[in-house]
């Protein structure tokens, strides 16, 4: 580093490694020096100039390039002064929501590596960032249309406080508990907020000796409150997020033991798995944790001891079934990722504690390091289920992943078994997913396979029989197969050096005995190089042309294929012969030249492979390949050319074409030795070049490009594995012993192609040979001399391929950049980088300028005389292209190879060990890609007076009359503006001209504007930050001509819907704060090294860009202002299409902000367009109007006050401790009115609105709203409104306004669609809030006329305004209050005797927002009126169910804080239980279980004063004890909910046993779905008395509401305290009467105890539930046994009982209870049949006991399997139901190891087999 500091004058903090092995880099550390020198410079100073866009946000950009180039190749001291600087930056208040992303992505940037900046060096305030996050993230704004926030801007803001969140301050733990504790109450959504803000932000990187101030602070707190839940809330998953943070950066710092089982229960119940026989899924709120997340927990448990591993194998035990193939379902994608995301954790973990290198972070002490049993256990635990999975129907990627990082660690556990099945696959025809699946595992374990050499010292063996034994895999039939068998060949290939070391025990005395069997195997590679191609030539030979129609899509999906094919084909060639000997390549030459040579194919596709094939020859060894090559192809091209007669030919014979194919292809290599050949080359573009043949002149003008490219630009000539080559003899090199080996970025010895004199001469010579006679032809055909289209055509080709590949060395042109249009006060310049182009000596300084003038007066002559000539058209704008943005490499050839590099880094790199130990090759592209990604940036220029000539003759081709003239033209223009961010407003004028409705205008020169205003995969025009481009396009957009044209249409339509799409609110005033001058300072320091290129602003200067932002900002107040008056009066002017009508009115509706006031003009038309004819007006204009009334609502003022006081409480509320729940200082503002209140009552209330507020904790400082006095004055006249908010008053103050918008409000808009709609209440909120009680006389009347409308329609508008009433009041005086409930109790009491099933989600939606966010005590006249008797009779059992619902949906909004009303809804539900008819009964178990939902109570927290769930359960079960006796006979179905079901034939107190039994289940439904706290002993004893239920077939509502109350209990997580009494509920069943209620027990009990497997699993309780289901298999029923037997096959499978030898003794002993003999059965009259019956039930017992252990391993068999089989044939002959249970057993082994049974017989012995084959084969027929 110090050689480092000495070079730079500065120690970076971390540099792109690769830049060093460019062939140029003694020139990039003066380069990179300048480079950071200027951004630091003008970056500072236009801070300092206020200009935040374009300024800072062009140099921005700049900076990100220079990272990308350079790395962080800068001091610590530039390094922390950009950090504060952007730090600054992206908290000035309200700045634009773009910047926001911009600024953030670079901030995120800077902080990623966090190894290299430690929390000594930098500490962040958490506080602005916060604001930040609120402001963007939990905008109000937003869905109220007032703010249009950019969709990516979120991921911005978490990365980047991902980032931060290291470098927070260590007080800022303490500060965040402070801020974010009183949000957290778990009956509210803030509770999420407060867990997602926790997660976010919470550092969890403090030193050790600093934990007393981090993590140790919420740890416990956080856990017991995550213990405490029991049913998944929503921010589970969010807060695990918290955990699997704080466990990896602390390891060693936290007992997650007492955790362990709970967060793997819980991870196991979220894949939803269906376990039992019935299978039921009781559908959840959240879909589980995620796997990554889990993961990371996982492995960070892990260590010290081995519970986390063992938990973690009873975890695979429990879910291996569920890999199976064959058991796919909706749970398999999630499940599969467990395979790779735990393992590469693992991994993770693995390079952390002993390949990473030392950092600044917490080291993992060393006792809790993982160890090598650890490791072993590790891998033996993932092994089953890995291998089960590879063949999963949902591929098998996860498989291969997680295969590749246990390989890391354990090859000799993992390859084997692996290579088994591979080879078993290989050997089958019948099953190809098999050999893709496990070539494919093969692959990605490849690297293992070769360096594990002391765990698996075998592995490099078997690389040879692979690779021979994949070669049929090479087949022209299966694309996917081909595919994966290239890969693999290719994988092996580049990892082993193809040289023969046959001869090697000659020279080498130490080899090893194995080393010796591998040298000798390597006498095959001949063999198989010669197989390999002979297996692609019948590929190719496959892989013929046929023409096709377009229309034909299955050839169009062909082609892809085969475009694949040649692809892979080419690659996997190459690789082989880069590593290939001198010897081995010569055969596999000769061997290409022979068929080469005696064949002849057509070019599109199989000649194609063949050209492609001699290529990789030819770059690997240029001096022997092209000795052959070229002299055959060019004596054919040159003898077939000879006559003129060919020259004139149109269709040319297929040899000549192909020839000319194999030689453009052939040309593409070392320019040293190609010079050879160079008169050869010329002779053959003489003769092509002017081929009258398009095809064939096209190819003679590829071989020309390729020859250019070959000689001038700069590429890696090799990619062989071993840096010294592979021609070294044996003696000297052994390369068995390189397998595998990894290239060194330090040694990479890279052959360059670096353009030579020589090489530059010739492609000068052919430069002036082919391009400048092309040039004259051009220039003479535009002064008017001949040249038909064929021949214009040929020319362009010539000059557009001559461009191409000379581009690397013809330099931009060198003009000054355009200042017209540079709005920018900011200096700029261009990026110059060295990329080791050759000097020239000028010659090429101005050919691009000369092509382009050119060009431009070509495009002029054919627009005026040649139009229809399209072909020469996209040939000119393909030129432009290329003479604007082309230097020898694309943007879009530079991502497709980064894209596949990231392809193949991943699938080849070493995960465990990283540090960028690669493959030799791969190190080389990547060292390619970054001289080409030099290539890209080298050309980026500024906007000069070419590149606007371009730029103009592109936007006029892109309204050319002939549609691929215009789309082409509009792409290359698209690629312009991204390449010049001046040329897109420079065109601005030009586009919108084409937009004008002139009669002048044609319609494609319209269409053609319209495409360059959407922007194809951009941001379209109109969505540009610049108030001049928006408000041109936008009124040019309105006043755009009319078509009736559908494809115009069609356009306009996208047009409009891509702004709605991409339009992020714009600023208007910019500021820059005095804190971003102050952190610019740093960076101008003149001490710094590099020192920045340019000085600071004077005073003066500084003064002078404060002007100019003031300036700026009223310019752009004024163009806002004139944008919205201008659409103001287009619509009012009335001249508009009402398309474009609506149209100005929603860009009206995007304008809305919540800085400037909307001007006044805006909103008088909005309030009259509220009563437009059109619907999509009034949508509109509703929209932005309750908009408009948040822009207009004016601030109320608050005070602090002491909760504590207001409770005459003796604890402040600051108080530190933690009592969460109901206390003394927050029960003042539950809601305990027995009576309205009065005025002086009403005035001393302190009002808290929010639910949350108090529960868990009070703020530090807590506001509420001061009192009315201080309140903005209410009841304002006339003279006290704004001109806007006169314009609305006046409007609702009109009769006739207010009855138009209610006529229109309650019309029906979709029938049977339509809904309470959001936005007419914010509407409405609005009026009443800004203008109190001003317009009620106007609306009362229609208020109640609309009660009296029973029609949906008028309820719905009735309820919007209802609801919008109730929370406008919110700042009223008490006797408008007071005179309002007056006027609304009996309008609602009138709504609420006549819902319907159309209007009732309407009414709960009404008053849950009318009850939303507010003290209960203000709703008093609300509430009461909904208690008041819901359930009446009057109305019919609708009517009942549909007043309980409202009722439910106003008392969820209040939470805990009505205890009083909860208390007195139940007392009176109780009542009701056993209600007559099923929907009243329906609804009240719903409403119980919604009024127990706040039961519970929070850890340290206090209970609860709402009713509880133990008294009320206590209540119930001595009235549910009759069901144990009550005998369920036939009746009359319960289904109708309007059909009685006393029948008077029928006992009263029996059907009342059974309602309340259905009422009760859909309160434990309900309860057990929504409940936070666990089941409680209560809930449990109701389950002996509903188990007998679920078989009833008399009454189907009774069965099913029993089933799915079974299964919602069998699902529930369950504490250990709670599972004794589980259990004891399951023996209370199991000593029952009922065969049914045990029968369903069984069932319940499998489900329950794979849903709760480690809280059941404690030894007791498995005795305990083993003593249960072995005595059920002994029940008199046998429905029962087999269930019981089921059951225990279960739990067999899934790992709670252990396949025990006693267990298997005691079946055994069973089944060998003794039977009389049949003739004794038969003849004995004194035969004792109960005793018979009884010896029966034992034997069955043992043989059922038997039964379950084989059943439950339906995939293996293990070792004790097949003498259990063999007991089971001593039964066959058993009296029933004993033989038709060991029959259907044996049934069932064969059906389930059929598809392995090749594997699976090898467990048995020859007589076993004998006995098992005649017991499962069946005997023939013919026999």
């Amino acid at each position: 580093m110090s050689s480092r500091s000495d070079k730079l004058g500065f120690s970076p903090q971390k540099e792109i490694i690769y830049n060093k092995v460019l062939p140029y880099s003694e020139s990039v550390d003066e380069e990179s020096n300048s480079q950071i020198a200027d951004i630091k410079a003008n970056l500072a100073r236009s801070v300092q100039l206020k200009e935040l866009r374009p300024g800072v946000a062009y140099w921005t950009a700049r900076l990100h390039t220079y990272i990308n180039l350079y790395g962080r190749k800068f001091s610590k001291a530039d390094h922390l002064a950009f950090i504060q600087l952007y730090h600054e930056l992206i908290t000035i208040p309200d700045l634009e929501f773009k910047l926001v992303e911009s600024f953030s992505k670079t901030l995120n940037v800077l902080l990623k590596k966090r190894n290299i900046l430690s929390r000594d060096d930098l500490v962040l305030p958490w506080r602005p960032l916060y604001e930040l996050v609120k402001r963007i993230l939990y905008s109000s704004y937003e869905q109220l249309g007032m703010q249009w926030i950019p969709g990516s801007i979120e991921g911005c803001l978490k990365n980047l406080v991902q980032s931060a969140r290291v470098y927070f301050s260590d007080e800022s733990t303490q500060e965040m508990l402070d801020e974010w504790r009183p949000l957290m109450c778990p009956f509210d959504y803030t509770m999420e907020v407060a867990i997602t803000y926790f997660v976010s932000f919470l550092p969890t990187t403090l030193p050790p000796e600093k934990h007393h101030m981090g993590f140790k602070l919420w740890i416990d707190e956080f856990l017991q409150i995550w213990d405490s839940y029991h049913n998944s809330p929503q921010w589970e998953g969010t807060l695990l997020e918290l955990f699997a943070r704080v466990a990896e950066d602390n390891i060693g710092y936290i007992d997650w033991k007492p955790y362990i089982e709970k967060f793997l229960t819980c991870y196991l119940r979220g894949f939803n798995l269906p376990v039992g026989s019935k299978k039921l899924q009781v559908a959840r709120r959240t879909k589980g944790y995620a796997n990554g997340v889990m993961a990371t927990l996982i492995a960070a448990m892990m260590g010290k001891d081995q519970e986390a591993l063992t938990h973690l194998k009873t975890f695979f035990k429990a879910v291996e079934s569920f890999f199976h193939p064959s058991n796919a379902g909706k749970f398999t994608f999630k499940l599969q990722r467990v395979l790779h995301k735990i393992p590469q954790a693992f991994i993770n973990r693995l390079h952390r504690e002993r390949y990473a290198p030392e950092s600044w972070q917490n080291r993992i002490p060393e006792d809790y390091r993982l160890t090598e049993s650890d490791i072993t256990m590790f891998v033996e635990a993932f092994k089953p289920v890995i291998f089960l999975a590879i063949f999963s129907k949902m591929g098998h990627l996860d498989a291969a992943v997680g295969l590749q990082c246990l390989s890391l660690v354990r090859p000799e556990l993992v390859i084997p078994q692996l290579l088994e099945k591979t080879y078993a696959a290989l050997e089958t025809l019948t099953e190809p997913h098999q050999l893709t699946a496990t070539l494919s595992c093969v692959v990605s374990v490849a690297r293992s396979m070769l360096k594990g050499r002391k765990r698996f010292p075998e592995g490099p063996t078997h690389v040879l029989p692979l690779m021979m034994a994949v070669l049929p895999g090479i087949d022209p039939n299966d694309f996917i197969k081909c595919m994966i068998t290239f890969q693999a060949i290719s994988t092996f290939v580049a990892l082993v050096p193809l040289v023969d070391c046959s001869q090697a025990h000659l020279h080498w005395t130490d080899l090893t005995e194995q080393e010796r069997e591998l040298c000798s195997a390597t006498a095959a590679f001949e063999d198989f190089i010669t197989l390999f191609m002979e297996r692609c030539f019948i590929l190719i030979e496959n892989s013929t042309f046929e023409h096709t129609t377009s229309q034909d899509s299955t050839q169009a999906k062909v082609n892809r294929q085969e475009n694949l094919v040649e692809v892979g084909l080419a690659s996997t060639f190459s690789t082989m012969l880069n590593q290939c000997s001198p010897q081995i390549y010569q055969v596999a030459l000769d061997k290409l030249f022979r068929y080469m040579s005696s064949r002849v194919f057509e070019t599109k596709v199989a000649g194609k492979m063949l050209a492609s094939l001699c290529r990789s020859t030819v770059k690997v060894n240029p001096t022997k390949a092209l000795s052959k090559f070229i002299p055959h192809c060019s004596r054919i091209v040159l003898s077939l050319t000879s006559s003129e007669e060919v020259q004139n030919e149109v269709e040319l014979d297929n040899e000549l074409l192909f020839n000319l194919q194999v030689l453009s292809e052939i040309v593409r290599c070392d320019s040293a030795v190609l010079l050879t050949y160079k008169s050869t080359i010329l002779k053959v573009l003489r003769a092509t070049l002017h081929l009258r043949c398009k095809q064939g002149y096209q190819l003679a003008s590829t071989v020309l490009k390729y020859f250019l490219k070959a000689m001038t630009i700069i590429y890696p000539l090799e990619y062989c594995s071993n840096a010294e080559g592979l021609s070294r003899p044996i003696s000297e090199y052994l390369p068995i012993r390189h397998w595998g080996t990894t290239g060194d970025v330090e040694s990479l010895n890279i052959q360059w192609h670096i353009p030579t004199p020589k090489g530059v001469e010739a492609a000068k010579e052919f430069f002036d040979i082919f391009f400048h006679p092309e040039i004259e032809r051009i220039k003479g055909f535009v002064q008017g001399q001949p040249l038909n289209r064929d021949e214009l055509l040929q020319s362009l080709t010539i000059i557009l391929n001559t461009i191409v590949g000379m581009a690397f060395i013809l330099p931009r042109w060198n003009k000054e950049p355009l200042a017209d249009v540079n709005y920018s006060r900011a200096d700029y310049n261009e990026m110059h980088l060295t990329t080791g182009v050759p000097d020239t000596g000028g010659v090429f300084n101005n050919t691009r300028e000369e092509v382009a003038n050119l060009m431009n007066d070509l495009q002029a002559y054919m627009l005026q005389n040649h139009a229809d000539d399209t072909k020469s058209m996209l040939h000119i704008i393909v030129i432009y292209s290329n003479l604007v943005s082309y230097f020898g490499c694309s943007k879009e050839e530079y991502n497709s190879r980064s894209h596949s590099f990231a392809l193949v880094k991943r699938s080849m790199e070493d995960k465990l060990r990283k540090n960028k130990r690669h493959l030799r090759p791969l190190l080389i592209d990547r060292i390619y890609l970054q001289h080409d990604f030099r290539r890209i940036n080298s050309s980026k220029g500024l906007y000069t007076a070419n590149d606007r000539v371009i730029v103009h003759n592109l936007v006029t081709l892109s309204t050319s009359h002939y549609s691929v003239v215009r789309t082409k033209a509009q792409e290359v223009l698209l690629q312009c503006y991204d390449y010049y961010s001046a040329s897109r407003h420079d065109t601005v004028s030009k586009v919108l001209a084409g937009l004008k409705e002139d009669k002048d205008i044609p319609h494609h020169q319209f269409k053609g504007s319209l495409y360059i205003m959407v922007g194809h995969g951009r941001p379209p025009f109109a969505c540009i930050h610049r108030w001049k481009v928006l408000h041109d396009s936008w009124l040019a957009i309105i006043q755009a001509g009319h078509s009736e044209k559908p494809s115009i249409t069609a356009v306009m339509d996208k047009l409009m819907v891509k702004i709605q799409k991409h339009f992020s609110t714009v600023a208007v005033n910019y500021q820059v704060t005095d804190e971003c001058l102050k952190a610019v300072d740093p960076l101008l320091d003149s001490a710094a090294v590099p020192a920045a290129s340019k000085p600071g602003l004077s005073p003066d200067e500084l003064k002078e860009a404060t002007i100019w932002l003031e300036g700026r900002n009223q310019e752009n107040t004024r163009i806002y202002n004139n944008l919205v008056e201008s659409l103001v009066n287009l619509i009012e002017d009335g001249n508009l299409r009402w398309k474009f009508s609506q149209l100005a009115l929603g860009f009206l509706g995007l304008l809305i902000r919540t800085d400037i006031p909307f001007p006044p003009s805006g909103v008088r038309l909005m309030v009259n367009s509220l009563v437009h004819e059109a619907l999509t007006v009034r949508k509109i204009a509703i929209a932005t109007v309750g908009a408009i009334l948040k822009q207009q609502k004016r601030p109320h003022k608050k005070m602090v006050i002491d909760p504590a006081a207001q409770a005459l409480s003796t604890s402040s509320a600051s108080d530190g401790g933690l009592n969460p729940g109901v206390r003394s200082d927050n029960t003042w503002h539950h809601y305990d009115c027995t009576h309205p209140p009065t005025k002086d009552e009403w005035e001393k209330m302190v009002f808290v609105e929010k639910t949350h507020w108090g529960y868990y904790q009070w703020p530090k400082s807590f506001e509420v709203y001061a009192p009315m006095s201080e309140q903005p004055k209410l009841g304002r006249s006339i003279e006290e409104l704004s001109p806007g908010e006169l314009a609305i008053y006046t409007a609702f103050s009109d009769a006739d306004f207010v009855e138009r918008l209610i006529r229109f409000l309650s019309l029906e808009e979709r029938k049977g669609k339509d809904k309470f709609q959001s936005k007419r209440f914010t509407l409405f909120k609005g009026l009443f809030r800004n203008f109190d009680d001003a317009f009620l006389p106007v609306l009362k009347p229609h208020l109640q006329r609309l009660s009296e409308d029973t029609q949906e329609s008028s309820q719905r508008c009735l309820s919007e305004i209802v609801s919008a009433l109730i929370r406008g009041y919110k700042h009223w005086p008490y006797e408008k209050i007071e005179k309002l409930w007056e006027f609304l109790v009996p309008i609602l009491r009138t709504v609420l005797g006549q819902m319907t099933v159309e209007t009732i989600r309407d009414w709960n939606t009404c008053f849950t927002a009318a009850s939303e966010s507010r003290d209960p005590r203000k709703l008093y006249w609300l509430l009461e009126t909904l208690m008041e008797s819901p359930i009446r009779g009057d109305g019919g059992s609708f009517s009942d169910a549909s007043r309980l619902f409202v009722l439910q949906g106003c008392l969820i909004q209040q939470e805990w804080r009505v205890p009083s009303l909860l208390h007195r809804l139940l007392a009176y539900l109780e009542q009701h239980l056993t209600h007559t008819y099923k929907n009243v009964r329906d609804r009240v178990g719903n409403v119980l279980s919604w009024i127990f939902l706040f039961d519970y109570t929070m850890p340290n927290g206090n209970v609860t004063t709402s009713p509880h769930t133990q008294e009320f359960a206590s209540k119930l079960l001595p009235r549910l004890t009759a069901l144990k006796k009550l005998v369920i006979e036939g009746g009359a179905s319960a289904s109708n909910m309007e059909v009685m079901e006393v029948q008077s034939s029928e006992d009263e107190a029996r059907q009342d046993i059974i309602k309340l039994s259905k009422t009760v289940m859909k309160w434990l439904i309900g309860s057990i779905g929504k409940m936070f706290s666990h089941v409680t002993p209560e809930m449990l004893q109701f389950l002996p008395m509903l188990a007998p239920l679920e078989t009833v077939e008399s009454d189907e509502e009774l069965s099913e509401l029993a089933c799915l109350t079974l299964a919602c209990m069998a699902q529930s997580l369950m504490p250990s305290h709670i599972i004794p009494h589980a259990i004891k509920a399951l023996e209370q069943v199991a000593i029952g009467t009922s065969w049914h209620g045990k029968c369903s027990m069984l069932q319940y009990m499998q489900v329950m105890i794979f849903y709760n497997l480690y809280a059941i699993s404690q030894p007791q309780y498995v005795e305990q539930i083993k003593n249960l289901i072995v005595g059920l298999l002994k029940d008199e029923r046998l429905e029962v046994r087999e269930a019981a037997a089921t059951t225990l096959s279960g739990l067999f499978h899934c790992g709670f009982f252990k396949m025990d030898s006693q267990l298997q003794k005691d079946f055994e002993k069973l089944c060998k209870t003794k039977l009389p003999a049949k003739r004794l059965r038969l003849q004995d009259p004194q035969f004792n049949a109960e005793a018979f019956y009884s010896s029966i039930i034992q034997r069955h017992a043992g043989v059922l006991g038997l039964s379950a252990c084989i059943q439950s391993c339906p995939y293996d068999v293990p070792i004790w399997m097949p003498q259990i089989l063999m007991d089971l044939t001593d039964h066959l002959h058993d009296p029933q139901p004993i033989e038709l249970t060991v029959r259907k057993t044996f049934s069932d082994f064969r059906r389930t190891h059929h598809d392995n049974w090749q594997e699976h017989k090898q467990q048995f012995t020859d007589d076993q087999l004998v006995i098992l084959t005649d017991l499962l084969v069946s005997p023939c027929y013919y026999a």
